[in-house]
């Protein structure tokens, strides 16, 4: 853990495309724009989705603790995303709830989504209970313009500083007017995937983990290739790859769990979206393949 390692963060800044985030979607079809690690904003049905918003430098109670984004990826700053419909958050870790991110955006945000006990983390910093939607396993709340949030199982656990699993930690369905999207969160390889995918598949598109895993922790994280099996369980057309990317928070190097699902998706013949940085996915029109961790 310690020990120094090679290639823990790239050697020169991320490429990114500085995108649109205000803006209403400009195609009938979901807009995606990954911002690194796990965070992405969802555009559709004339509605903005933000889910898991880290854009702290470090994913960490200390922001002198812990690992620092990669160069090039901090190009969003938390407070341009001006009055989000819907704040989706998976679970309470650090790296998926972030402090200083949800105190600029969540208070102008419409609605917030989450896993049950997330909310008393945002109650004590001061956020309206008002619009803060607790959801248990197999929960479903109706949004903005009909959109269904349910949450569903993951393997992983909570917590923050010395308290363990006081809250809940899920993935969601999103169910729109025409599609049907896997927002993973953190999850270890396991059966669910494939009781998702036969309750609620299938699924237009899967944004699933790739990064941050390790022998010694395979009941929380998946390996790249167990992603891919996910995806193939939850009944996916297609997958993209997210968790990675930002921050080293595992001791492999930074782009290895890219590299790793890209060959594992080739010798199996399943279809990946692999975009830079701010580079917004039309789904089924612009679904960007290019390993720009290697061409750039």
């Amino acid at each position: 853990m310690f020990k120094k390692q090679p290639n823990k963060i790239p050697l020169k800044p991320l490429p990114f495309v500085q995108p649109d985030l205000n803006g209403l979607p400009k195609s009938s079809s979901p807009e995606i724009i990954w911002f690194g690690h796990s965070s992405y904003l969802i555009k559709v049905d004339g509605l903005r989705v933000l889910v898991d918003p880290i854009f702290s430098a470090t994913p960490s109670p200390f922001s002198f603790i812990g690992s620092k984004a990669f160069p090039g990826t901090r190009f969003i700053n938390a407070e341009d995303f001006k009055n989000i419909d819907v704040l989706l958050i998976t679970h309470d870790h650090y790296d998926h709830l972030d402090y200083s991110s949800i105190l600029k955006i969540a208070p102008t945000a419409k609605q917030i989504v989450t896993s049950i006990g997330v909310g008393s983390h945002l109650e004590r910093w001061g956020i309206s209970t008002d619009k803060i939607n607790e959801l248990c396993w197999n929960e479903t709340t109706s949004s903005l313009n009909g959109l269904k949030f349910t949450a569903v199982p993951a393997r992983h656990f909570t917590g923050r500083k010395f308290k363990r699993n006081q809250t809940l930690w899920s993935a969601f369905v999103l169910e729109t007017a025409n599609n049907k999207l896997f927002l993973g969160g953190d999850s270890g390889y396991d059966t669910h995937f494939a009781k998702i995918g036969e309750e609620y598949g299938p699924f237009d598109l899967a944004l699933l983990e790739c990064g941050q895993y390790n022998e010694m922790w395979p009941y929380i994280h998946m390996f790249p290739e167990d992603s891919l099996k996910a995806a193939k369980d939850l009944k996916a057309k297609i997958m993209m790859p997210v968790h990675w990317g930002k921050f080293s928070l595992a001791m492999h190097t930074w782009d290895e769990p890219i590299k790793r699902i890209v060959a594992e998706a080739e010798r199996i013949n399943f279809p990946l979206i692999t975009p830079k940085l701010g580079e917004t996915v039309v789904l089924g029109e612009y679904q960007p393949t290019k390993q720009w961790w290697i061409e750039e």
